[in-house]
């Protein structure tokens, strides 16, 4: 094997090994197991309006009293929305994007909706769940 063939197949090889890494990585927003539990009856959940991140998810509590569940990370460029509870959707502030209360885009330059997680209110413990 000349130089130039060893060149292209140790190439070839390092395109095929990131390939595989990036089908397996770069879509983790579907892939984390999400279920934790919140405490809502103080802090940012208990008021309408109010919103956290945890676990890599942002929760909401909108104007009329119910919870919603979104990732966090635009995903345009991996920045933290925020809710906007007049609007009752998530705003990117780096660059606008929106989405609406289950995630899909509404307004670019995000293409990608977020992901969704269910929420189950018992007391003042509220679970989120994939």
């Amino acid at each position: 094997m000349n130089r130039k063939d060893f060149i292209a197949n140790v190439g070839f090889g390092a395109v095929a090994l990131l390939a595989a890494q990036c089908g397996i990585g770069c879509n983790k927003q579907n892939t984390t197991a999400v279920d934790f539990t919140l405490d809502v009856s103080t802090g940012a959940l208990s008021q309408s309006g109010g919103y956290l991140i945890n676990n890599g998810v942002i929760v909401a509590k909108t104007l009329t009293g119910d919870f919603i569940a979104v990732t966090a990370a635009c995903s345009h460029e991996g920045t933290s929305v925020r809710y906007s509870s007049s609007g009752n959707n998530f705003v990117c502030p780096s660059h606008g994007a929106t989405f609406n209360s289950s995630g899909s885009v509404t307004k670019g330059p995000a293409n990608t909706s977020l992901t969704q997680y269910k929420t189950a209110l018992s007391g003042n413990t509220l679970r989120v769940y994939a």
